[in-house]
């Protein structure tokens, strides 16, 4: 009886809403809109929309008003974190704070820019969480991130799970409702900051493709840089090299403690076999951010060198990552 035109329902589900329609208490029918309502509460009430609060659903008393909203999602990307200010007219509602001028305010500077640093650092970071939070200021979040992790980079680089640290909310507003909105708002932010993260790894990386390492220096340093500057244990990788120098394979031999990390020098021999590889390159990171090699590290460098030697296997280097700074034992005279 109380039919639903399918074309509706197919354009609210991209945005996570879904509809039915139900008799109401005249014998007419109106339509229950639930999921994701919270992002668009100004538009359902701009339409008349009830809530009810019980379901968790709004109540839309005519088609004409769900093809209204429909049509007003049509206009939108989903997925996308931004939403459309409310009416200034009505007051103040959330949502309508003065950030959304300074959304666009921000996203022209950055647009007009002429030189990279227009931006500090944490206006950077708050233009990039505009696409993963809504209707919130993303300025003390990205104060907020930048100091607890240290940096820029070191927010990118952090564990997607520590970035809720940032997201808590105060018991005395976490109704329902706000829950799912920071719980959505965490979610995309996990997505966004780890994809950018891994688009610079992947992006430094290919700097270092089908050429010899060993002449590539500055592109290897930036690419460990952002690659392992920023852990918070140590971990082991290998670059194995073929006789060219150029790369075979970058892999994590072993991950550690804060302050240390094992590697077996047998292990790595015969992963060299493995690979035929004819030289290979040692890193290891040291998250106080010192690359002050430790006597562990001179020794185990010594013995790695010593075995692959034997079996005709070159060290170029072992290369220790810090904060903003790496040593070369090479450079050193250590190898």
């Amino acid at each position: 009886m109380f039919q639903l035109d399918p074309a509706i329902a197919d354009s609210l589900r991209p945005h996570g809403l879904s509809v039915a329609r139900e008799a109401d208490e005249a014998g007419g029918s109106r339509f229950v809109v639930v999921g994701r309502t919270w992002l668009h509460k100004e538009r359902l009430r701009a339409l008349a929309a009830r809530f009810d609060g019980s379901r968790k659903a709004w109540l839309l008393f005519s088609e004409e008003a769900l093809r209204g909203l429909a049509d007003q999602l049509a206009t939108l990307a989903p997925g996308l974190a931004e939403a459309a200010p409310a009416d200034p007219d009505k007051g103040w509602v959330f949502g309508s704070k003065h950030y959304h001028g300074h959304r666009e305010r921000l996203r022209t500077r950055f647009a007009e820019a002429r030189e990279e640093t227009a931006l500090a650092d944490y206006e950077l970071l708050e233009l990039l969480l505009f696409f993963s939070v809504y209707r919130r200021d993303t300025k003390p979040i990205a104060k907020a991130m930048i100091e607890r992790f240290g940096s820029l980079g070191a927010v990118l680089a952090a564990p997607p799970e520590r970035y809720g640290e940032l997201f808590q909310l105060d018991p005395l507003q976490a109704d329902a409702e706000r829950r799912q909105q920071v719980d959505e708002d965490l979610r995309f932010t996990r997505v966004l900051l780890k994809a950018i993260h891994q688009a610079m790894r992947r992006t430094l990386k290919e700097e270092l493709k089908d050429r010899p390492l060993v002449g590539s220096w500055t592109a290897l340093t930036d690419y460990l840089a952002v690659t392992m500057s920023h852990d918070g244990t140590e971990h082991f990788r290998i670059l194995f090299l073929d006789r060219k120098n150029i790369l075979l394979r970058d892999e994590v031999q072993s991950r550690g403690t804060v302050d240390h990390t094992p590697l077996y020098p047998r292990e790595v021999l015969k992963r060299c076999l493995d690979l035929d590889a004819a030289a290979i390159i040692m890193v290891h990171n040291h998250p106080s951010g010192d690359p002050t090699p430790s006597r562990p590290d001179i020794e185990m460098t010594r013995e790695v060198v010593n075995l692959l030697k034997a079996a005709g296997i070159e060290v170029h280097d072992h290369v220790i990552v810090g904060k903003g700074r790496h040593l070369s034992f090479r450079s050193e005279g250590l190898i």
